[in-house]
C-alpha cells in the first residue's frame, strides 16, 4: 500500500518546489521513491500473471523521473509534484501501449492504452479498428471495461475524421482520438490501503484486452 509520508511528502513539495526544500528532504524523497517501487514490484508481479514478458521489467525503471523538463515551459517550477510509473513490455520508453499508475494526492488514477502514438503507429491502430470493428467495440464497450474505467478518454481528439474515413462510419469517434487512453480515480484511503492492491489487479486486469489489440495492430 502506498505509505502517508509518500502523501505527505508530495503535499509539501507542492507547497515548497525548490530546490533548496528538496535537497533538504532528500530523504522524505528517497523513502517515498522506494515506497513507490514496492508498488512497482507489486504491479510487475501482477502484469506477469497476464503475460510473462513482463516479468523482465526492474519495478525501479518504471519509474518516471521527479524533475520537471522546463526548457519549454512557462512553468519553471523544478519538481513534478507526482510520482508515476509506467510498464510497458519494452520498458516505460517504449512506444506501444502499457499500463500507469499515477500518485497524486487528490488526483490518483490507475490507467493504461497508448498516449501521443507516433504517426504510423495511430495510423495503424485506426486501421486496425476500422478492420475489426466488432473485437475493438467488445473491448471498449464492454460491461468489465466501462464499470472500470467508464470510456476511453476523448480529450484532444479531431474535430472531423481522419483523412480516408467517412464522417458516417459507424465508429467515427472512436477513429478522431489521438490518445486510446482510458484511467479509473483512485481515492487517497484506497492508495493508503490493502484495497490498493486490488485495485491493481482489477484495472490491469480490465485494460489488457485493449494493450493486446494495440499491441497487434502496431506489430502486424
Amino acid at each position: 500500500m502506498l505509505e502517508k509520508g509518500t502523501f505527505d511528502f508530495l503535499k509539501q513539495l507542492k507547497k515548497n518546489n525548490n530546490k533548496a526544500w528538496f535537497d533538504a528532504h532528500r530523504a522524505q524523497y528517497e523513502a517515498a521513491k522506494e515506497n513507490v517501487i514496492d508498488i512497482a514490484s507489486f504491479a510487475v508481479t501482477a502484469l506477469s500473471k497476464l503475460d510473462s514478458r513482463y516479468a523482465e521489467l526492474e519495478p525501479k525503471k518504471c519509474l518516471f523521473r521527479i524533475h520537471r523538463d522546463v526548457r519549454f515551459s512557462k512553468n519553471k517550477d523544478p519538481y513534478k509534484t507526482n510520482i508515476g510509473a509506467a510498464f510497458s513490455i519494452g520498458g516505460k520508453k517504449d512506444s506501444g501501449g502499457g499500463f500507469y499508475i499515477h500518485i497524486e494526492p487528490g488526483a490518483s488514477f490507475i490507467g493504461g492504452g497508448i498516449w501521443q502514438p507516433a504517426p504510423e503507429h495511430l495510423k495503424k491502430i485506426r486501421q486496425e479498428l476500422d478492420y475489426h470493428q466488432n473485437d475493438f467495440l467488445a473491448i471498449v464497450e464492454g460491461k468489465k471495461f466501462k464499470s472500470v474505467f467508464g470510456k476511453l478518454d476523448a480529450e484532444g481528439s479531431l474535430a472531423r475524421p481522419p483523412k480516408g474515413y467517412d464522417p458516417e462510419h459507424p465508429l467515427v469517434e472512436y477513429l478522431k482520438l489521438k490518445n486510446y487512453i482510458a484511467g479509473k480515480p483512485i481515492s487517497d484511503e484506497i492508495m493508503m490501503s490493502k484495497g490498493l492492491q486490488k485495485e491493481i489487479s482489477t484495472c490491469f486486469e480490465t485494460m489488457n484486452p485493449l494493450i493486446d489489440f494495440i499491441e497487434k495492430a502496431i506489430t502486424d
